[in-house]
C-alpha cells in the first residue's frame, strides 16, 4: 500500500507520512484537529477584517478630515500661535492702482500625504485680526522717480516682520505681484520700479525672496488666483467628497489616464467691478473650438492649465480653467458708455429734427434706466443733458443689450469673445461685487439667486417714485453701507448685470445654482490666497521626503492605514499563538513515537543509569 507525505517549514519545521489504512480515520475529527481547523478560521477570518477595517479606517480618516477641515473655517479665526515651531508663513504684497497691501499668511507642517494640498490660512494678530496692511497711492504713482520704489514698500514688509517670528524669516516666502496700475505703464518704466525692489529688499530683509518673486501678473493670472482661492476656501479642492456632493468627470490633457477622473465639482467665479467685469470656471471636458481658430490659439489667450499639487506626474490636482476679463464692462464704465451715447445720439437727433429735448429742465430726455421721475444732468457744460427717469426696466434691458458688443457665432459672450460650453445642469457659480451689490443693498435679495424673482424685485424698484425712494433711504431700509449714488442708478446695473448675465453670458432664466456673496464662510477671499497657493505648491515636497525617510514600519502604516489599529495586534498574537501550538504537536508527536518503538526489556537500562540502546526511530 502507498504512503502519503506531507512536510512544511512555517512556521515550525515539521514532517509526516500518512498511510492509506488509517485514511478513514480522519472522516472521524478529534479534539486536536478541531482545534487546529478552528485556529485557521480565526486566522482567515481575522485577515478578512483587517482588509475589510483597513477600507473602513481610509473611510473613517476621509470623512475625519473632511469635518476637520469645516471646523477649521470656524477655528481659523483664533489667534496665530506664533510659538509654535511647525508653523511656517508667507507673504504677498499686491501692488494695486489705488494703493498696495501686505497679506500675510501661515499653514501647519504638511502631513506628507501627495494627495493633500497646504493648508494655507491667513494670519490673525492677538486681537484676532486678519494680519493686513494697506497704503497709498499706488506703485504706479512712482513711474518718473522709480529709486523710492523699495521706500515705498519698506513700511509693508516692516509691518509684515513683526509679526513673523525673527527665526521664520529666512524661510518665509516673500511675493510681490503688481496688477492693473502697472500694467498700463511702458515696460521701460515698469522694468525700473522692479529692479529697485529686486535689489533693495534683500538688504533690509531677510526673507526667502528672489528676482522671480516680484512681477506684473497679468489679468489672466489674477482671474486665475482667485478662482483658486475662493475654491480653497470652499474646500473644492480635498477630493475625499462624502455622498451627496456634487462630482464631475474631467478629462486631463496630456494624462495616461483612460477614464476620465471624478472629483468634487468647482465653483465658477463672477466677478464686476465698477470698471471691468470677469468670468472664470473649470472647463472638464474637451472643447469645441469656433470655426477658423485652433485649440492651442484659445488656450494660450483665455485658458490656464495648471496643476496644484507637488507631483507633476500626479493629474488629481491638474486644472484647466477659462478666464475672461471684459475692461469697459463693469457696472460704472457701462453707465459711462451708455451716457455718452444718450448725449451723442440726442445731440444728432435735436440736430436733424431742429428739436431741443434735454436741453432745459423743463424738456428732459426720458431716461428709463432711471427710477420715476428722478432728475439728473451729465455732460460737460455746454452741451449738458437734462434727464427724467421713466423706471422702464424692460425698456432700459433692451436698450443695454447693443452694448454688450455680441455676434451671431456660438460659443462667445461679450464682445464676441469664445466661451466654452458650460453643464448648468452640473454647474456652480459665485457672484461678487456689483452681482452681490446690486441683489443685496437695494432689493435685499442677495444669496441664491432667482432670475424671475430678481427680475421682478427690479421692475418694481425702477417704478417706484424718487420721491419713496428718498424716504426709505432716510428711514434706514436699505443696506447700512448703501448711499444716495447706489440709489441713484441701482436701476440702471439692475438691468446692466441681469443682460450681463443672461445675454452676455448664455445663463439661462431658470438657472438656479448662483450665489450672489460679499463673503465666503465669513471670510473675503483674496487673489492673494491663491497665488500663494500656487507659488507653494512644491513646498510640501520637504515634508513628503522627511515622511518618506521615518522607515518600513512609518510606510507600511500609511499605506495600509493599520495606525494605532488593534486588530493587528490580535493578528500579531493569533499567529505567534498558532505557531507555538503546532510547534508543542510537533514535540508531541516524536515523543509518542519514541515510546511506542522502546521495547520493555530496554527499560531497566533507565532505572540502572545504563547507556542507552540504538533506537530505530523513523521521521
Amino acid at each position: 500500500m502507498g504512503r502519503i507525505s506531507c512536510s512544511c517549514l512555517f512556521p515550525a519545521s515539521w514532517h509526516f507520512s500518512l498511510s492509506t489504512q488509517v485514511l478513514p480515520r480522519l472522516l472521524i475529527p478529534s479534539i486536536r484537529q478541531l482545534l487546529f481547523s478552528g485556529l485557521v478560521l480565526c486566522l482567515i477570518g481575522l485577515l478578512y477584517i483587517l482588509l475589510v477595517s483597513g477600507k473602513g479606517y481610509a473611510n473613517w480618516t476621509g470623512n475625519e478630515n473632511h469635518f476637520h477641515r469645516h471646523l477649521a473655517r470656524v477655528t481659523d479665526v483664533d489667534a496665530t500661535d506664533t510659538s509654535n515651531p511647525n508653523l511656517n508663513y508667507g507673504l504677498v504684497v499686491d501692488c494695486g492702482s489705488s494703493g498696495s497691501r501686505v497679506f500675510v499668511y501661515c499653514w501647519p507642517r504638511h502631513n506628507g500625504n501627495p494627495h493633500e494640498l497646504l493648508d494655507i490660512r491667513q494670519m490673525r494678530d492677538q486681537n484676532r485680526k486678519p494680519v493686513v496692511m494697506k497704503i497709498k497711492p499706488g506703485i504706479s504713482e512712482l513711474a518718473k522717480t522709480p529709486e523710492k520704489a523699495s521706500d515705498y514698500i519698506y513700511p509693508l514688509l516692516s509691518f509684515a516682520a513683526q509679526h513673523i517670528p525673527k527665526n521664520k524669516h529666512q524661510e518665509t516666502p516673500l511675493y510681490i505681484l503688481c496688477t492693473a496700475g502697472m500694467r498700463v505703464l511702458p515696460v521701460s518704466q515698469q522694468e525700473a520700479l522692479l529692479e529697485d525692489l529686486r535689489t533693495d529688499i534683500p538688504v533690509h530683509f531677510n526673507f526667502l525672496f528672489s528676482d522671480s518673486h516680484v512681477e506684473v501678473i497679468s489679468g489672466k493670472q489674477e482671474g486665475v488666483y482667485a478662482w483658486i482661492g475662493i475654491n480653497f476656501v470652499l474646500g473644492r479642492f480635498d477630493h475625499v467628497h462624502n455622498d451627496g456632493e456634487a462630482v464631475v468627470e474631467v478629462n486631463v490633457l496630456g494624462s495616461d489616464q483612460q477614464e476620465a477622473l471624478v472629483r468634487k465639482r468647482t465653483a465658477g467665479v463672477l466677478d464686476m467691478g465698477g470698471v471691468s467685469t470677469q468670468i472664470a470656471y473649470e472647463v472638464p471636458k474637451t472643447m469645441i473650438c469656433p470655426p477658423f481658430t485652433s485649440i492651442e490659439e484659445v488656450a494660450k489667450n483665455l485658458l490656464a492649465e495648471f496643476n496644484l499639487g507637488c507631483d507633476a506626474h500626479r493629474t488629481e490636482h491638474v486644472y484647466r480653467v477659462y478666464v475672461s476679463t471684459f475692461l469697459g464692462f463693469g457696472g460704472n464704465a457701462a453707465r459711462h458708455r451708455y451716457e455718452e451715447s444718450l448725449l451723442r445720439n440726442t445731440a444728432a437727433r435735436n440736430k436733424l429734427f431742429g428739436q431741443h429735448v434735454g436741453e432745459t429742465p423743463e424738456s428732459p430726455l426720458l431716461d428709463p434706466c432711471l427710477p420715476t421721475d428722478l432728475q439728473d444732468e451729465i455732460g460737460p457744460a455746454p452741451q449738458k443733458l437734462h434727464l427724467r427717469g421713466s423706471g422702464d426696466f424692460d425698456h432700459c434691458r433692451q436698450i443695454l443689450q447693443p452694448f454688450l458688443n455680441r455676434t451671431s457665432e456660438s460659443h462667445t459672450s461679450l464682445s464676441g469673445v469664445y466661451q466654452p460650453a458650460i453643464d448648468y445642469s452640473n454647474s456652480q457659480f459665485y457672484g461678487f461685487s456689483e452681482f452681490y451689490y446690486c441683489t443685496e443693498d437695494v432689493l435685499r435679495m442677495g444669496g441664491d439667486y432667482n432670475a424671475s424673482k430678481y427680475a421682478q424685485a427690479a421692475k418694481s424698484y425702477c417704478a417706484t417714485q424718487w420721491k419713496t425712494l428718498r424716504e426709505r433711504f432716510d428711514s434706514g431700509l436699505y443696506a447700512s453701507h448703501t448711499d444716495l449714488h447706489r440709489l441713484k442708478y441701482q436701476c440702471f446695473k439692475s438691468a446692466w448685470m441681469y443682460e450681463v448675465l443672461h445675454s452676455g453670458f448664455s445663463f439661462p432664466a431658470n438657472y438656479k445654482s448662483l450665489k450672489t456673496a460679499l463673503l465666503v464662510y465669513d471670510k473675503e477671499v483674496q487673489w492673494t490666497l491663491g497665488a500663494i497657493l500656487y507659488r507653494t505648491r512644491f513646498l510640501p515636497l520637504r515634508d513628503i521626503q522627511q515622511e518618506s525617510l521615518k522607515g518600513v514600519h512609518s510606510h507600511w502604516r500609511h499605506s495600509f492605514s493599520f495606525v494605532n489599529n488593534h486588530y493587528l495586534f490580535l493578528a500579531c498574537f493569533f499567529i505567534v499563538f498558532l505557531s507555538i501550538m503546532l510547534y508543542l504537536l510537533r514535540l508531541r508527536r516524536i515523543h509518542r513515537r519514541t515510546a511506542q518503538r522502546c521495547t520493555p526489556s530496554s527499560v531497566p537500562w533507565l532505572e540502572e543509569g545504563l547507556g542507552s540502546p540504538t533506537l530505530p526511530i523513523n521521521l
